[in-house]
C-alpha cells in the first residue's frame, strides 16, 4: 500500500509516517519506479504499536529501542521490553496518585471558597484557605 493508503488505514497523517520512516521506526517494503513508498501490513501493525506506546507515555526513542526490527542482527529484547513496560506502568501509577492528591486538594479549595462565611471578606477567606494549604503541605512532607 502507498503512503496515502497507509495513512487512511492507520488514522495517522502521511507527514508523521514519513517522520517515523526518517527516524527508523518504519520502512517501506519497496518503492515504485516513480519513487512512491510501498508499505506492507507490517507497517500498519508497527504504526498501531507506536500509537499505543505513545499513548502510554513512551517516547519515540524508547519505542525505537523496543521495536522488533527485521534486521538480522537484532532479536527481540523481551527482558528489556518487560522492564520498560513495568517502569512505564509504575510511572503511570505514580502520576495517578499525584493527580488524585491534586484533585482532592482542588476539591477542598473549591469547597472552602463555596462555603465562605458571610462575615468573612474574600481576601480574608483567601488567606484562610492559603494558610490551610500551607498546613496541609507541611503535614504531607512529614
Amino acid at each position: 500500500m502507498r503512503i496515502g493508503e497507509l495513512a487512511k488505514a492507520s488514522g495517522i497523517a502521511a507527514s508523521p509516517i514519513r517522520f517515523y520512516e526518517t527516524v527508523g521506526l518504519i520502512a517501506p517494503r519497496d518503492r515504485t519506479e516513480a519513487g512512491y513508498r510501498c508499505y506492507g501490513d507490517d507497517a500498519l501493525h508497527t504504526l498501531e504499536i507506536i500509537n499505543h506506546a505513545q499513548a502510554a507515555g513512551f517516547t519515540l526513542s524508547e519505542i525505537r529501542s523496543l521495536l522488533v526490527t527485521s534486521a538480522p542482527d537484532r532479536d527481540w529484547d523481551r527482558p528489556g521490553l518487560l522492564a520498560a513496560l513495568h517502569g512505564k506502568a509504575a510511572a503511570i501509577e505514580d502520576l495517578q496518585q499525584r493527580l488524585t492528591r491534586a484533585r482532592r486538594q482542588l476539591r477542598r479549595v473549591i469547597a472552602d471558597i463555596e462555603s465562605k462565611p458571610e462575615d468573612l471578606s474574600c481576601t480574608d477567606n483567601a488567606e484562610r484557605i492559603m494558610q490551610q494549604l500551607r498546613l496541609d503541605h507541611s503535614r504531607s512532607k512529614q
